[in-house]
């Protein structure tokens, strides 16, 4: 769940009519964290935070840490000089994406309506199992209690007639609640709500909109559409403006496809030298394709953030002409893209490649590159690739590096990477 800003109000009793509120949305809370603290139960009440070095970012916060302002992707120095007393917890993805397999398995069991949107979260359509198991509240309180004695973690929950109405739900079903926003509730529920609470609202939209006088969600609503269109842009003026009355008619979508594959990582030290970036966004590019390769998937974009010292993100993308999933190819376009970044003469903290816009690799057709087309053995960059993949998956990813990976200067290597599809702003 996201950080989007919350109304006070909009916690409040909307009512009980169930009728045509079959779409729930499950969230588990602060996830990582609470999978944390269920493996060391001494930890309960205590503020936890789950991240890594210094340089690195907070992944989550128990509640009681985000009662000193800590929240996901605050870096770890400022979090720890906000709650000196926490207790800080490296990651464990591999334990985060073993609990996540289970609670997904067991809401298909509730549904086969199921569109998991990461690691933490997903929408259900509960309306072919209301006859079975009852009201969509009743199967909430369902799946809260499987995930509790299962998992010994908490969730919450929103009910609404919308996918977008039932996430705001649950953000505000929050910690270990459930929210049941009914049909004929719906615009009272939106129009008590700060305009940053729609999706596609971030703080450059925001501000746009308050330039026009724009604020709240019911402003929004009650102005006219050409007007926000001037603000934001004709299609997302038009979207928000029916999202501010809550019209969405996007259905439940089994087996969405990930939008995106990527990785990042913060230098333990502000880099200078543009060499020490290009070879660590050549890790980055080998790690999204082993990935892709690994989920089956082709990318036809290839996007990268570059933070400088002074907190400021950079991010270009670009469209391949043939969808890939070779890590040199991807590395290539990143080294491109990241040669034309202006860094205004400031060293570089952090590096991110991301691998956009995937498709099947059995149904996505794919032209060969030159540089398979012309190997003198025969044999593709991407089958190279390939064995690299069966060498790592027997011994471990250190086994076998791209070769201007390797370095002698430990200040170069990375205190903590942020795996793509793993996000706990919950």
């Amino acid at each position: 769940m996201s950080r989007a800003p919350r109304a006070a109000l909009g916690r409040r009793d909307w009512g009980s009519e169930e009728d045509g509120c079959s779409i729930l949305h499950v969230d588990m809370d602060a996830f990582f964290a609470s999978v944390e603290l269920a493996r060391r139960p001494q930890l309960r009440g205590r503020p936890v935070i789950v991240g890594g070095e210094e340089r690195s970012v907070v992944l989550a916060a128990t509640y009681e840490a985000r009662a000193f302002g800590v929240h996901s992707a605050m870096p770890m120095a400022v979090a720890r000089r906000m709650c000196p007393q926490a207790i800080v917890i490296p990651p464990d993805m591999p334990a985060y994406r073993a609990v996540s397999t289970a609670v997904m398995e067991a809401l298909a069991e509730v549904t086969t309506l199921v569109e998991q949107v990461s690691v933490d979260e997903a929408f259900l359509d509960v309306s072919g199992a209301r006859r079975r198991l009852g009201p969509p509240t009743g199967i909430a309180a369902l799946i809260r209690e499987r995930v509790r004695r299962e998992h010994g973690i908490t969730c919450s929950v929103g009910i609404a007639g919308t996918k977008f109405v039932a996430k705001l739900a649950s953000g505000h079903a929050k910690p270990d609640g459930v929210l049941l926003v009914p049909r004929a509730a719906t615009v009272d529920f939106l129009h008590n709500l700060p305009v940053g609470a729609l999706w596609g609202v971030g703080e450059r939209t925001e501000a746009a909109l308050a330039r026009w006088g724009v604020r709240t969600v019911a402003e929004l609503a009650h102005s006219d559409v050409t007007t926000i269109q001037r603000a934001v842009g004709k299609v997302a003026g038009a979207h928000l403006h029916d999202l501010a009355w809550g019209r969405d008619p996007r259905p439940v979508e089994p087996g969405r496809v990930e939008k995106s594959i990527g990785a990042e990582v913060t230098f333990p030290a502000d880099v200078f030298d543009p060499a020490v970036v290009e070879a660590q966004a050549l890790t980055l590019a080998d790690r999204c394709a082993e990935r892709l390769r690994a989920e089956s998937f082709l990318a036809r974009t290839v996007s990268i953030k570059v933070r400088t010292s002074d907190f400021r993100t950079l991010t270009r993308s670009r469209t391949l002409h043939t969808p890939t999933d070779v890590g040199r190819e991807i590395f290539l376009v990143a080294r491109e893209l990241l040669a034309g970044v202006d860094l205004g003469g400031l060293p570089v903290r952090l590096i991110g490649v991301r691998a956009e816009g995937l498709s099947p690799a059995r149904t996505t057709p794919r032209q060969p590159t030159l540089d398979e087309a012309t190997a003198d053995d025969g044999a593709s960059r991407r089958e190279a690739e390939r064995a690299m993949d069966l060498v790592r998956g027997r011994f471990g990813r250190a086994a076998i590096v791209a070769g201007t990976v390797v370095t002698s200067d430990d200040s170069v290597t990375p205190r903590s990477t942020t795996a793509a599809g793993f996000r706990d702003l919950s």
